[in-house]
This record gives structure tokens, C-alpha cells and sequence, in this order.
């Protein structure tokens, strides 16, 4: 072979691998570091403690789990409807100073489902069906699927309505960095107003999509920080997913396109390119803990359901410590540290 034969291989060798590792998916690894000194009276005579507890699946591995503290009993519970797993610790006599730390290692990769099939298989609507329920809408159900019928006018695939769903929340939401933690989901409101935080944002996003026929669910989560370490405890970020037939679960994020839009004030290719990369991808630093909504922990916790589980969850003889959903008062801290 001449040396000119072999170059020609070396050269197309390594623009194959060029290519290849340009279409990679990137990843990030670090240790988690969940910290809790539980601001509760030292004469409680019962303290319950839950925390999100994210679980390994294709788009991250969980590994390196350490819990310790001066708690008297500690698991790890799964709640039966949407999955929603928490750890779950307790202190059961008055003691001065309730404390658990809880530590583990991620490794993260970004997730791009490019390539869609253009033609749909059936949709399985019954094995789906909990994620095209939008009983929890209340009267405001009629209202949504008729603004879904709308936008989705003249779509015919899960692909197509999908999208649809997507740009107008993408063209008529804003963000609103003045609320509180992610949104309280309040649906009839955000269609009125139309500006919120990523939970309120991909809340109206799946509503839609499911008033429309296609299958979609919240995924809960916490992001990781943009340097090699941080405090991340008011980090909390969700997206969203809605179920393609033939591909499955196929990812979107709105509200990050809508928060680029906000804080970058982007050129209109710019907002171009985040609109088509968070419709079926999103970027490897976050940490997705569950997809339960409206969720009864195991143990169930006092009161009602919560709209959704991203923070800890604190109890005092029967009653919340947290003053609200976001538990921000009830002594706890989350860090992170790249690997």
C-alpha cells in the first residue's frame, strides 16, 4: 500500500472518529453531599424526616450511597403510583441536635432523543392512560382541551401535537423569576397570566399535551452547578416528556428555553437553536429524582398530597416543620463536587 493510500485511510479514520465523538452524548460525574441539622424543638418527642432519593436509570448511575446521623430508624421507600422514592429517617425520643448527612455519586450524561421515527405506531392509550389523566384539572379540564383542540388544530401524530403543544408554550409563556421555588401548578391561572417557573411552566406544557391525546409527565429534579462545585440547595429544576408510540419517552424543556430567553436576551438564531436542542434533549447537568405528581410519600406523610417531591419534607409530632413546600426553613444543605 503507498503511503499516500495509507494518509488517505488516516485522514478518513480520523474524521469518522472526529464525528463520532462530536455526536456523543457529554457527561458529568460528582459526589452529592445532603446535609441536614433539623430545626426542630430538642423536646419533640417524634420527628419524621423525608428526602428525595434519586434512582439509577439509562440516563444516569447512582452509586457510592453512605447515610449516617443520629437517627433511630432509616429506609428507603418507594411510593406505589408514580415510583416517587424517598429516605425516609426518624428520631423518636427528645434528643438535642437531629442530624443525617447523606452522600452519593452521579454520573450523568445528556440526553438526545434526535432521529424520531416519522412513522407512528398505535398508542397504547390504556397502558398510558395515568399520563393522559388530567382529573386533577377540576373544572378547569373543559377549558384546557379546548385551548389543546386549538393549538393542536389540523395535527394529526403524537410527534406533530407534541410539537405544536411545545412552540406555543414556547411563544406565548414567559419566565418569572419572582416566584417562589418552581410554581404551584396552578393551571387555569398560568393560562391567563402565562408566566411562571419551570414546574408552573411544564405543568401547563403537560396538561396540554394530554387534553390533546398525547402522553406526557413532569420529571423532578436538581441541577447541578455551572463550576466543578457548589452549593446546589435551591437548585431544584424539572422538565418534561411526553410518550412517542414506537420510541418512547422522548424529553423536552420549555421553560429552560424561555429562562435563555429571559437572562441572555439571544439574537433570533440563537433562541432558534435552545427552541430545537430542548425539544428532545436536554444537557447532562441535572439530576432527575422522580416523576410523581400529586404524590402521598411512603410513610405517608400528614395532610394532604404534595404537588410534587423535589424538596425535603420535615414533620414535629404530627405536624410539618416546613412552612411551605420548599422546606427552605428546616435545616438542610445541598452541595456538589465534580469528580
Amino acid at each position: 500500500m503507498s503511503r499516500r493510500s495509507m494518509l488517505s485511510i488516516f485522514i478518513v479514520a480520523l474524521t469518522i472518529f472526529g464525528l463520532v465523538h462530536q455526536a456523543a452524548a457529554r457527561e458529568r460525574q460528582g459526589t452529592v453531599i445532603f446535609q441536614v441539622s433539623l430545626n426542630a424543638p430538642a423536646d419533640a418527642k417524634n420527628v419524621k424526616l423525608w428526602i428525595p432519593y434519586p434512582m439509577s436509570d439509562r440516563n444516569q448511575d447512582i452509586t457510592g450511597i453512605s447515610v449516617s446521623g443520629n437517627y433511630v430508624d432509616m429506609g428507603v421507600y418507594r411510593e406505589p403510583k408514580d415510583g416517587a422514592t424517598a429516605l425516609y429517617a426518624e428520631w423518636k425520643t427528645p434528643v438535642r441536635e437531629r442530624t443525617l448527612t447523606y452522600t452519593f455519586t452521579i454520573k450523568r450524561k445528556e440526553v438526545v432523543t434526535k432521529n424520531l421515527p416519522k412513522k407512528e405506531l398505535p398508542l397504547p392509550a390504556e397502558e398510558l392512560k395515568h399520563y393522559l389523566d388530567n382529573s386533577h384539572l377540576g373544572n378547569s379540564e373543559k377549558r384546557v382541551k379546548e385551548i389543546a383542540a386549538e393549538i393542536t388544530k389540523g395535527k394529526k401524530t403524537v410527534l406533530e401535537k407534541s410539537r405544536a403543544v411545545y412552540d406555543w408554550v414556547v411563544d406565548n409563556m414567559r419566565r418569572d423569576p419572582n416566584v417562589k421555588g418552581c410554581g404551584l401548578c396552578e393551571v387555569e391561572k398560568l393560562l391567563t397570566e402565562k408566566a411562571g417557573k419551570c414546574a408552573d411552566i411544564h405543568s401547563v406544557y403537560v396538561a396540554l399535551c394530554r387534553a390533546a391525546g398525547v402522553p406526557a409527565r413532569d420529571v423532578y429534579g436538581i441541577r447541578m452547578p455551572k463550576d466543578k462545585e457548589g452549593d446546589i440547595t435551591k437548585f431544584q429544576h424539572c422538565w418534561a416528556e411526553f410518550y412517542l408510540p414506537g420510541y418512547g419517552w422522548v424529553v423536552v424543556d420549555p421553560a429552560d428555553v424561555l429562562k435563555f430567553k429571559l437572562e441572555k436576551n439571544p439574537t433570533p438564531e440563537e433562541l432558534k437553536a435552545k427552541r430545537e436542542y430542548f425539544f428532545g434533549a436536554v444537557d447532562e447537568s441535572r439530576i432527575a429524582l422522580n416523576s410523581g405528581e400529586h404524590i402521598m410519600l411512603n410513610p405517608a406523610q400528614s395532610g394532604g398530597p404534595f404537588l410534587y417531591f423535589m424538596y425535603p419534607y420535615a414533620e414535629v409530632d404530627g405536624k410539618p416543620l416546613n412552612e411551605d413546600l420548599y422546606g427552605f426553613n428546616i435545616g438542610f444543605k445541598f452541595m456538589f463536587k465534580e469528580q
